[in-house]
């Protein structure tokens, strides 16, 4: 009997994530922007046809689409009810919708569905009306994977769907849906959830499962879910599962991987003082206890990006933090500067990279801090190493140079400009015109030309440049700037392609100027009297007159004149 009964609770347990999903809008947690638009639009009749959810995996977006389509179609308890932000779950349609049983609400998995085919079947039911309920109502998932052609083939339905029809599109991809598509939707952005409210989420889950959570516990749940509430459901089901008593912020930690919280400081301080075989100890004593080396370095990175708002803005540090890292980050903030800091930031990001990649993720993570040990001695600056490698590459591209005079003086002014560039005063007071002249220098003559025929500057920047996105400049290209631009000068450039209106192009801006040019040379006295003598004639190229030039202008209009006064 008892192991029958043990069967029968095995099988009827569903995870928190199902258990507790929302079944009504006051039930949504951080969406309150999306709950006042469609409690305004429900009460003034401005609903709109076509709704497409946007977000982050596990926020919300197939349940709020649900709840949606139980509000539209909820006739309450008496079955005389209308459209409500409330849907009372009582009724016919909203049990059927909950059990995903509702003829008229017709999910769809685009992520296994993506072809015309599927479109069709859609296209071919919207023209017949509701069985049961109000609306018939169409929830696309992953709508982002259906391919080009069931879009072009959903348009014309989208654009013009019959009264009792509504569309609900969800997605995580919403930059790989159609513009198209987008412009015949209403688009809600579902945040992220705050640590606070998926802190208040658990504890009150724990409170209705009678388990004990202890606060730190649920607060470091809370940011592994990273403002994913399925995430975060599912991590506190498997502790739960983990423990009988209480969960414990140890216990979490060891599922998770993570380490002490104060070890981890302590090893962060000991690397930026340069103390090696103090930190090598404390990452070996972290990775016996079962702390994954990779967490280690992710960790390390958040500390990192904690101090550094305690430094700039301590104001503004949007997390919920606990003592010891209030403590501990100003404290670290006040002794640390800015350029260790940075450095820190873009190696650590760099190293964890590499420790995805090793074959030994330890070994991996002990190089990482070594080398932001070594960095961080005031003996060892860097700037030494680099001072270093640029005489090498120096003393390289001399020795591969002809010794024809010209070609060394063409070097030299190469690699002028090229450290001109790297250097951060240099990076400052960048042109555009000076990032185009480089590519020139470097042999780069496909990107060149588009350069100087294709691309309009928005704006330019150290390190930063913005160009204006067209047919043939799109982030591929963008790629490829930036990558070379950060070879050349040392240091990472962002390209970005915009849609904002940019400049005319180099080449534009030089025929406007070669056309003013040759207009003011029309109007000189000299060129006027040459196109009246040679009719017909025009100016072909407008080139800067030296000093002998002018001097034989100056004695041919001399003696014009003279004989001028001869013949009088």
């Amino acid at each position: 009997m008892n192991k029958n009964s043990n069967d029968l609770s095995a099988q009827e347990y569903r995870v928190l994530a199902r258990k507790y999903r929302p079944q009504t809008f006051s039930d949504l947690i951080g969406q309150e922007t999306l709950v006042k638009t469609l409690a305004n639009a429900l009460q003034h009749g401005r609903l709109a046809h076509a709704f497409v959810l946007t977000g982050v995996r596990g926020i919300g977006k197939t349940t709020t689409a649900r709840i949606i389509a139980k509000g539209l179609n909820c006739v309450g308890e008496d079955g005389q009810g209308g459209p409500t932000i409330n849907p009372c779950g009582m009724c016919s349609n909203c049990l059927s919708i909950t059990e995903d049983r509702h003829v008229d609400v017709l999910e769809m998995d685009a992520a296994s569905r993506t072809g015309v085919d599927d479109i069709r079947e859609i296209i071919d039911g919207v023209r017949y009306k509701p069985v049961a309920a109000r609306y018939k109502i169409y929830i696309i998932d992953e709508v982002h994977m259906l391919s080009k052609n069931a879009f072009n083939a959903l348009l014309k339905t989208l654009e013009e769907p019959p009264e009792n029809v509504k569309f609900i599109f969800a997605t995580t991809e919403i930059r790989k849906v159609p513009i198209t598509v987008l412009s015949r939707c209403q688009r809600f952005d579902l945040r992220r959830i705050s640590i606070e409210d998926l802190i208040n989420l658990f504890s009150a889950i724990c409170e209705k499962e009678n388990i004990k959570a202890d606060s730190e516990a649920l607060r470091l749940i809370a940011r592994a879910a990273d403002g994913s509430a399925r995430d975060g459901l599912s991590l506190l089901d498997q502790s739960m599962a983990l423990t009988d008593d209480q969960i414990s912020p140890e216990l979490v930690q060891k599922m998770l991987g993570l380490g002490d919280k104060k070890e981890l400081f302590d090893l962060f301080e000991e690397v930026m003082q340069g103390n090696l075989p103090e930190a090598l100890s404390r990452v070996g004593n972290l990775n016996a206890l079962g702390s994954d080396p990779l967490q280690i370095a992710q960790d390390l990175l958040e500390i990192t990006h904690l101090v550094t708002k305690f430094k700039v803005a301590s104001k503004v540090v949007g997390e919920i933090v606990t003592d010891l890292e209030i403590e501990r980050g100003n404290y670290l903030a006040t002794k640390l500067p800015m350029v260790q800091l940075g450095r820190c930031w873009q190696m650590l990001l760099k190293g964890v990279g590499e420790i995805q990649q090793a074959s030994s993720q330890l070994a991996a993570l002990e190089m990482v801090l070594i080398r932001l040990a070594y960095l961080a001695e005031p003996n060892k600056p860097d700037e030494t190493v680099e001072r270093a490698n640029l005489d090498i590459k120096k003393k390289v591209n001399v020795s591969q140079i002809n010794s024809d005079e010209t070609s060394k003086q063409e070097i030299t002014i190469l690699e002028s400009r090229s450290n001109e560039l790297s250097h951060p005063q240099g990076l400052r007071d960048i042109a555009f015109a000076d990032i185009v002249d480089l590519f020139e220098k470097k042999r780069e003559g496909v990107i060149h030309s588009k350069l100087v025929t294709k691309v309009r500057l928005v704006s330019v920047a150290a390190c930063r440049l913005e160009i204006m996105e067209t047919n043939e400049i799109d982030n591929k290209f963008a790629v490829q700037v930036s990558k070379l631009l950060g070879e050349w000068t040392g240091q990472d450039w962002m390209v970005s392609v915009v849609r904002r209106e940019g400049e005319k192009t180099m080449q534009q801006q030089m025929l406007e100027k070669e056309r003013s040019m040759k207009s003011v040379a029309a109007q000189d006295p000299l060129v006027a009297r040459i196109i009246e003598t040679f009719p017909g004639a025009t100016i072909n190229t407008i080139r800067p007159l030296l000093d002998g030039d002018l001097n034989q202008k100056r004695t041919e209009v001399k003696s014009d004149e003279e004989e001028s006064m001869d013949k009088e």
